[in-house]
């Protein structure tokens, strides 16, 4: 089991300067969010936080959290791809800065230590961000399915160009 703060990054390349300049503590619950199928756009690997991590001997100390993915080379406890992802709208938007985590590996659960109602409340007021991104990721991002069925386009055949141009466009619209 691990209980500790949140520390809350909307990029990868955050948490990695909090760690290099030793912002992450023992203890520390590492949430990187928006890494994911929509909000990398790609779904980015989140080895280089993880390496750094193991490399200043906090593996069995720290736990991070990602919508993003991870590789066969982590270590400690890290979980991840969280699904729903923060860029459509799941709980890992709502997880703010200090929050109490807890993590009870062998029961395989999470716990965000607060009321109900103030998860709800923050996911209303949520501010999604927008990461720049090729034409082609763009349309990824505005189509792609969460992680948890596979991070998939859907099937799209018979569909028509402008048919795709609306649905693109109707879901690009938080960006």
């Amino acid at each position: 089991v691990h209980e500790g703060p949140a520390r809350v990054f909307d990029c990868e390349e955050d948490a990695i300067e909090a760690v290099i300049s030793r912002k992450i503590q023992p203890g520390d619950a590492v949430f990187i969010r928006y890494e994911g199928p929509k909000g990398g756009p790609g779904m980015r690997e989140m080895h280089m936080t993880c390496s750094l991590i193991v490399g200043r001997g906090m593996d069995e100390d720290c736990a991070l959290i990602t919508d993003g993915r991870f590789s066969g080379s982590t270590r400690g406890p890290c979980i991840g791809p969280i699904s729903p992802e923060a860029a459509a709208g799941g709980p890992i938007a709502a997880v703010e800065e200090g929050d109490e985590i807890i993590i009870d590996i062998p029961n395989r659960t999470l716990t965000l230590c607060v009321p109900d109602e103030e998860i709800k409340r923050r996911l209303r007021a949520v501010k999604h961000i927008h990461k720049p991104a090729t034409p082609a990721l763009a349309r990824y991002a505005a189509l792609v399915t969460s992680a948890d069925p596979g991070s998939v386009l859907p099937r799209t055949e018979g569909a028509t160009k402008e048919t795709l141009r609306k649905r693109i466009q109707a879901k690009v619209s938080w960006c």
